[in-house]
């Protein structure tokens, strides 16, 4: 281990190394619990839910904004 390097062990499943992983219990919303016939269909279906993900701010906001995230300057 080269000088000035320090391992940090962290949880392996956790929000806040992966801050979108909140944000799979809004984009599996139209999927679940059904049959998909295909990947193609499957694809169709999840973006479309992104893309009327992308108008619902507030939504988003709801399920991020950790404590430590950086804040941005000009909001949409």
């Amino acid at each position: 281990m080269p000088d000035g390097v320090r391992l940090v062990f962290q949880p392996a499943y956790t929000p806040e190394v992966q801050p979108a992983e909140t944000l799979w219990t809004l984009v599996d919303e139209p999927v679940v619990n059904k049959h998909i016939p295909s990947l193609e269909a499957l694809d169709k279906i999840i973006s479309a839910r992104c893309a009327a993900l992308a108008t619902e701010r507030e939504k988003i906001n709801s399920q991020t904004g950790f404590h430590w995230w950086p804040k941005i300057a000009n909001p949409r």
